[in-house]
């Protein structure tokens, strides 16, 4: 928890302005409720969720750590920065505290732990749709819908920094709390905030955002062939067939297809561990695309650190012919 409390303040701080208290503390409470809370330097935390915790799998995801960067990263989103009673607020306080924390939890677990973190999160997010009542909004419009603004948020946030570039959209967020923080009314909307990080996205990643933040977005991308030969040389070319199509949902589930031309990652996973992945340009219907490993191929996965919805995640991978 200490750890936790002084990265994600070393972090916040280095990105996004100074931290604006003297002292940072947890104080714990019983465990009567599971929740955790950010106060002005303060944040009470429930024993459930935290003091009692067994860490010694060491497999399985660091959630004390990662909740104590979250609530750490309120001290800017929520307590510098604060929208107005209206959609999308909570994208603005809980989507920015999780990218806080999910980069905080990458530079102490490394990739490997945010590929199972991500893929968690856009479970929990599959699931929360599925259970709507009222309409789903897309995350810039959210209505308070924890499904959106903490698990999808956190998929999308984490997607747009792989793509763009963690400098570049901390540039974007630098920039919107100097404009924002400590600022009575007009207070920010998400509208602020995605001119913000416009500013910064290149011409041909331009269409991440909208599709990340404007719209409710699906890919429908399945590996449907996957054959490997060895070279001369000792390498071996694996020849990969991947059909795709893109989907824009609305708030009752009613899709429409739409042109898909959009960058994804391919990787192959090779004989003994570790694999080779390679960004490729995917489009709407079937794609042909070739790629040369080291060592002998086992499997390709399309997509395999879950940075885009896919609803039927199982045909994204195929064991190698």
């Amino acid at each position: 928890m200490l750890k936790s409390m002084r990265d994600a303040i070393a972090y916040a701080s280095e990105n996004f302005g100074p931290y604006q208290h003297k002292v940072a503390r947890i104080i714990e409470f019983p465990r009567y409720r599971r929740f955790a809370q950010s106060f002005p330097a303060t944040m009470p935390y429930s024993e459930a969720i935290g003091f009692i915790t067994d860490l010694r799998d060491t497999s399985r995801i660091d959630m004390v750590y990662y909740v104590v960067a979250h609530e750490v990263a309120h001290q800017w989103w929520g307590h510098q920065v604060l929208g107005p009673r209206m959609q999308g607020s909570t994208m603005m306080v809980e989507s920015m505290a999780q990218y806080t924390a999910l980069m905080v939890l990458e530079k102490e677990y490394g990739r490997g732990a945010m590929r199972k973190f991500l893929k968690y999160e856009r479970d929990n997010y599959l699931r929360g749709r599925g259970q709507e009542g009222t309409g789903e909004m897309p995350l810039m419009k959210v209505e308070n819908q924890q499904y959106i603004h903490y698990n999808k948020g956190s998929v999308v946030m984490y997607g747009l920094r792989d793509f763009i570039g963690e400098a570049r959209v901390n540039a974007a967020y630098r920039a919107f709390v100097d404009s924002f923080a400590f600022k009575g009314a007009p207070y920010p909307t998400t509208l602020d905030l995605y001119r913000s990080l416009e500013a910064v996205t290149p011409d041909s990643l331009r269409y991440l955002v909208e599709d990340g933040l404007k719209h409710i977005t699906f890919y429908r991308n399945a590996v449907t062939s996957a054959n490997a030969k060895t070279n001369a040389d000792g390498t071996w070319t694996v020849d990969v067939g991947i059909n795709c199509a893109k989907l824009y949902t609305d708030s009752l589930g009613k899709e429409t297809e739409v042109p898909m031309n959009d960058w994804l990652d391919v990787a192959v996973e090779l004989e003994g561990g570790g694999e080779m992945k390679q960004r490729v340009r995917l489009r709407s219907g079937p794609n042909a695309i070739r790629l040369v490993v080291s060592r002998k191929p086992k499997a390709v996965v399309v997509d395999p650190d879950h940075l885009f919805f896919d609803r039927e995640g199982e045909d994204d991978r195929r064991e190698v012919e």
